[in-house]
């Protein structure tokens, strides 16, 4: 293995935190990448990883050469990509919401491959926050305002939220006119992977935001649970408009309160701040940006 594609694995098992990953997602038997760290640190006259049983870390050494790794291997990328015919080529990792794929990224997704016929796709989706360094993701599409500095942001709009129930529901609780006649109103509660908190109800009132929880008698962590506990008449919920479309048309749900709507969530795309912006990754943001500009959010 030349140096580069040992610079190349190095980077792989700093951000992924295991021999056995790292060897994976390179198609190497895991004894040549234990082999070939070996070689790198005799060379280098250095430890560059403390190992464990369960994960690997960097040591001070191993930090300073995974940063100078980084930047050396997205040079040559770059030089690469410029000596051959300029199309992005080779996998791309993202991760985005079940709902948010299936709806906006997947219709487009055959032109999208068409254009790009070098260009792979893993696609991972979850509600689950991601670790983009060390589960090796080079991308992810996220509501709501980023908080890890760490990450480059990307804006792709903004998506309208509603507040809805099922005709059950409202048939037994009523149909509250304003936020103040929630009294004796239940929610479906949904619990922050952030915070391990449940998130509010958020209402615009004559120009400001208020937050309400209300009494639930089922708490989720999964917004497709949430959905489904709204259709089943547990309580008042809150989601972009887009999830519940369907639902709206055909009388499963019914949206309520519209004069007090939740403030619209911001869509970003997000991709760690020390890596090259590669070619693959920037037709892919740029793809998706005109995707999220046409779409009715």
């Amino acid at each position: 293995m030349d140096r580069f594609e040992a610079m190349r694995l190095f980077v792989r098992l700093v951000e992924r935190r295991s021999f056995t990953a790292a060897a994976a997602d390179l198609g190497l038997p895991r004894s040549t990448a234990s082999e070939v760290l070996r070689g790198l640190e005799a060379r280098l006259g250095a430890r560059l990883l403390e190992r464990t049983t369960r994960h690997v870390t960097p040591t001070l050494d191993g930090a300073d050469f995974y940063r100078r790794c980084v930047a050396i291997l997205a040079e040559v990328e770059e030089a690469e990509t410029a000596m051959r015919d300029a199309r992005p080529r080779g996998l791309l990792r993202i991760d985005a919401h079940p709902l948010l794929t299936r709806t906006f990224i997947l219709p487009h997704l055959p032109a999208f491959l068409a254009r790009y016929p070098l260009l792979e796709l893993q696609i991972g989706q979850g509600d689950r926050l991601v670790d983009l360094v060390r589960e090796g993701v080079d991308c992810v599409i996220r509501s709501g305002e980023p908080d890890d500095s760490g990450m480059i942001q990307r804006r792709l709009g903004t998506i309208a939220e509603i507040t809805v129930a099922s005709p059950a529901y409202l048939a037994a609780h009523g149909v509250p006119a304003t936020p103040d006649a929630l009294d004796g109103h239940q929610m479906v509660a949904f619990v922050s992977s952030r915070t391990g908190d449940v998130l509010p109800l958020e209402f615009s009132v004559v120009g400001t935001l208020r937050h309400i929880v209300l009494p639930s008698r089922v708490r989720v962590n999964n917004s497709d649970s949430m959905a489904d506990l709204a259709r089943l008449g547990f309580g008042l919920v809150q989601a972009p408009r887009y999830r519940f479309a369907e639902d709206l048309a055909a009388g499963a749900l019914v949206e309520v309160l519209a004069g007090f709507p939740p403030s619209p969530t911001p869509l970003f795309a997000l991709y760690p701040q020390n890596r090259q912006l590669t070619l693959r990754l920037r037709v892919f943001l740029d793809w998706i940006a005109g995707i999220f500009a046409q779409a009715r959010l």
